[in-house]
């Protein structure tokens, strides 16, 4: 096992690497104290007998530039395979504005292959590579210097038991005729979408019990500030305010320090500075704000009346399709999928692409009484009418 170092020498292994069909890739980094993730090591690999076939890249070591390896991404001959790969592409596209391609994740792959959901990396582990994962540095603060070699260890083996796990699932997926499934689903992971957070559109995730305009304005303001003052500082939203806090002066509208300090629920820290001057600029704005532009939350899902028999019916036919197709049910559809299919809703991601072949097409046959399900053995069918 070899730890990079240097610019140069990463760019000797990514040589090496871009003349191989994949490399995997895995990344340890921390989160805890920072608003963006802070990588701490890149692990790569690729297959070969040569004993230099697997790396840990240290990137906190001055000098070191990652470029050889976003170049090694752009690469488009070269297959790059993660497992649950979301928070590692956030954290090069965050850097370098780079998203793998060709993209794998082993992770949707097994559920297409019909490992569960949310499959977990050891349980692969343990059933493709017949292997078992050391747990013990799994909590390691990543970012300290020396790392132990028992640290190393575990690191590096996330990619190397990764490529029988990228193999075998690679041929499963070849000889059923599936790969079309998992290239859809590797569409939103490569969509720079998925990993921009515009803090305009940051009120939308905090839960709320009231719909009032006036309300939800200030919600927006106060959000906006905290997401861009986070963002502006790479520090924890938390660390600003919480969502509980964010509620509490969205209903009392502290427009003063003192005001503030009335707050049951607001960090001390954010009751006077640039916080308390951030809060009550926002709360001034949400209060100002024109009617027309206060946010409206979309309630047209809400007033879907859902027929409970027939979203009963459509999980029976979803676990059917599940089990004759060996895929996790949780790819195929969610249960607000089901509910917003029973409810009449159209534009639902379980009719559209593969899930339509699947599911979707059964589903609506269903939905129009054109089929009805029956047992057969153990097993429930459909059975057109």
């Amino acid at each position: 096992m070899k730890t990079i170092t240097t610019t140069e020498a990463l760019a000797a292994f990514c040589e090496e690497a871009a003349k191989r069909p994949y490399v995997t890739v895995d990344t340890e980094f921390l989160r805890e104290r920072t608003y963006y993730s802070k990588l701490c090591l890149v692990q790569l690999a690729y297959q070969d007998k040569s004993g230099k076939d697997a790396v840990i890249v240290d990137p906190l070591v001055e000098g070191l530039s990652l470029e050889p390896l976003y170049a090694l991404f752009r690469n488009t001959d070269v297959v790059k395979v993660f497992h649950a790969a979301r928070q590692d592409l956030e954290i090069f596209f965050v850097d370098a504005g780079v998203i793998p391609e060709p993209l794998f994740d082993t992770q949707v792959a097994a559920m297409v292959c019909g490992y569960g959901e949310q499959v977990g990396y050891e349980t692969l582990v343990r059933k493709i590579a017949k292997a078992d994962v050391d747990k013990s540095s799994r909590f390691t603060d990543w970012s300290r210097r020396p790392l132990t070699d028992a640290q190393l260890t575990y690191a590096v083996a996330d990619v190397t038991h990764l490529r029988d796990i990228y193999e075998s699932l690679s041929a499963r997926l070849a000889k059923s005729g599936r790969e079309r499934w998992v290239a859809e689903e590797m569409a939103v992971l490569k969509d720079p979408a998925t990993y921009q957070s515009n803090p305009d559109e940051a009120w939308q995730k905090v839960k709320t019990r009231t719909n009032s305009g006036r309300f939800l304005a200030i919600v927006k303001e106060l959000a906006k500030f905290r997401e861009t003052y986070a963002q502006e500082r790479n520090i924890p939203r938390s660390r600003v305010f919480k969502d509980d806090a964010l509620v509490e002066l969205a209903s009392t509208k502290p427009m003063t320090e003192k005001d503030l300090g009335r707050s049951r629920l607001l960090l001390r820290e954010a009751r006077k500075g640039e916080i308390a001057d951030g809060i009550m600029a926002a709360i001034k704005a949400g209060v100002e704000m024109p009617a027309e532009k206060m946010p409206k939350p979309d309630l047209s899902r809400e007033k879907l009346q859902v027929n409970p028999a027939l979203a009963d019916l459509l999980r029976v036919l979803l676990k059917a399709k599940s089990d004759q197709e060996d895929v996790a049910q949780k790819l195929i559809a969610t249960a607000s999928d089901l509910d917003l299919i029973a409810a009449g809703e159209r534009d639902v991601d379980a009719l559209k692409g593969w899930r339509r072949e699947v599911f979707g097409e059964d589903a609506l046959l269903l939905c129009e009484g054109k089929i009805a399900l029956a047992t057969k053995g153990n097993k429930v069918v459909p059975i057109r009418l």
